[in-house]
C-alpha cells in the first residue's frame, strides 16, 4: 500500500493494522540535540487513549509508546536527546478482539473504508478495518509528540466545540475547563448537558459527529510558501487525512462567504512600533504564509461507522443483506480526535519551521 508517509522536511511514516501485533511510526527529519524521551510523549497519548471513559470505545489499550531509535541516553546524566537519525516509535496492540468482526467477514460496512478497500486492493482487513481504522492515529499523536518539541515555542491545544447539533457558549470559553471534562470542551456548561445527551445515543445504538477546533499561538510570520507551498494548504491536507473528516476551515472558513470584505479583511494599525491585526478571520494565515496571530482551524468529523443499528449493505458476492457492527465502538469519534488533530497540526507547523529555516536561515 502506498501513502503511508507525510511531511517534507520532516517526514512522518506510520505502520501497523488496528488487529496486528503494533502500530507505529518512523520519523525522519527531526533536528539533533532536542531532549526527549518517552515521558515527553506518553500524556498526549494518554489524552487519545481509549476507555478513557463511558463516552469512548471500551476496548483497553495502555498505548505505551517505546522509543526504539534515534534517541541517544547518556549514561552519567541519564538525559535523552536526538541523534538527528531516524526516530522510531512503538505502540503494542493488547486488547484486540477479532471474533467480534467474525460476522461481518464478507459485508461492507456502509459509511466505512470496507467497500473502497475490496474495490482498490482486492483484499481488506475485516477486523476493525486494518489500515483504515482510527486506531492507526496513536501513531501520529506519538509523532506529534516528538513535533511539539522540534518547536517549543509553539502552543497547540484543541477543543470539541460541537457534539451533534449542540454547539459551545464561546462567551464560556475556558482552555483549563477542557482538560477536566471527558470531550475536550471548554464550556463546562455545554460538557454537562452533552453526558445526557451522548448517553442517550450510545444506548440506542447509535453515533454522531462533531466540530474540533485547534489553535496554535506563537507561530511566528513567515511560515508557509506561496503557491504550492502554502501552510494553510499543508494543514488542510493534514487534517483531511485523519479517518472520519469530511471538512476543515481556516479561520472564519465557511462563514466569510456571507461577510463583505470590508467585515473580512484584517485591518492592521501599528502599535508600541509594531503591527497589530484587529481581527483574524484569516486564522492566521495570509496567502500561505503565516501573519504572527494565533493559526485556527476547525475540522468536522462524521459520526462513527460502526453502529449496533440495523443498516442495509451488500456481501463480496453482490447480494443485498442487513448489517450490525458490534464490537466496542465510539458513539462520537469526534471525542477522541482532539488530540489527533493537534498532533497533525504540530507536525504541520514543524515541518514549515524546517522549511523556512532551510531557505531563509531564521526560524
Amino acid at each position: 500500500m502506498s501513502w503511508n508517509t507525510f511531511g517534507r522536511a520532516l517526514r512522518m511514516t506510520t505502520f501497523g493494522e488496528s488487529h496486528g501485533p503494533a502500530i507505529g511510526a518512523v520519523l525522519d527529519g527531526c533536528p539533533p540535540g532536542i531532549r526527549l524521551s518517552e515521558a515527553d510523549i506518553q500524556p498526549y497519548l494518554d489524552k487519545r487513549r481509549p476507555g478513557s471513559s463511558r463516552f469512548v470505545t471500551q476496548r483497553r489499550e495502555p498505548d505505551r509508546v517505546r522509543i526504539l531509535s534515534g534517541v541517544f541516553t547518556d549514561e552519567e546524566t541519564g538525559g535523552s536527546i536526538t541523534t538527528g537519525t531516524p526516530i522510531a516509535l512503538l505502540i503494542e496492540n493488547t486488547d484486540q478482539r477479532s471474533k467480534d468482526y467474525s460476522e461481518i467477514r464478507d459485508k461492507f460496512r456502509p459509511g466505512h473504508a470496507d467497500f473502497t478497500y475490496q474495490q482498490k486492493y482486492g483484499i481488506r482487513d475485516y477486523r476493525g478495518g486494518g489500515r483504515s481504522s482510527a486506531r492507526e492515529t496513536a501513531a501520529r499523536v506519538a509523532a506529534g509528540a516528538v513535533a511539539r518539541r522540534i518547536i517549543p515555542q509553539v502552543t497547540i491545544r484543541g477543543a470539541l466545540v460541537q457534539l451533534g447539533e449542540k454547539k459551545i457558549d464561546r462567551s464560556r470559553w475556558s482552555w483549563a475547563e477542557v482538560e477536566n471534562n471527558p470531550f475536550f470542551c471548554p464550556d463546562p456548561a455545554a460538557a454537562k448537558e452533552w453526558e445526557d445527551y451522548l448517553d442517550a445515543i450510545r444506548k440506542e445504538g447509535d453515533s454522531i459527529g462533531a466540530v474540533v477546533e485547534v489553535v496554535a499561538s506563537g507561530v511566528p510570520a513567515g511560515w508557509g510558501a506561496p503557491v504550492y507551498g502554502k501552510l494553510d494548504q499543508d494543514i488542510a491536507a493534514a487534517l483531511m487525512s485523519i479517518p472520519a473528516v469530511k471538512g476543515v476551515e481556516i479561520g472564519d472558513g465557511f462563514a466569510m462567504a456571507a461577510m463583505r470584505g470590508t467585515e473580512a479583511a484584517d485591518e492592521i494599525v501599528m502599535e508600541e512600533g509594531r503591527p497589530r491585526f484587529l481581527a483574524n478571520h484569516s486564522g492566521g494565515i495570509l496567502g500561505g504564509i503565516s501573519s504572527g496571530q494565533d493559526i485556527v482551524v476547525r475540522m468536522v468529523v462524521k459520526p462513527t461507522s460502526s453502529i449496533l443499528r440495523p443498516r442495509r449493505t451488500i456481501t463480496k458476492g453482490g447480494e443485498e443483506t442487513e448489517i450490525v457492527t458490534k464490537g466496542r465502538h465510539d458513539p462520537c469519534v469526534g471525542i477522541r480526535a482532539v488530540p489527533v488533530a493537534e498532533a497533525m497540526l504540530a507536525l504541520v507547523l514543524a515541518d514549515h519551521y524546517l522549511l523556512h529555516r532551510a531557505q531563509t536561515g531564521r526560524g
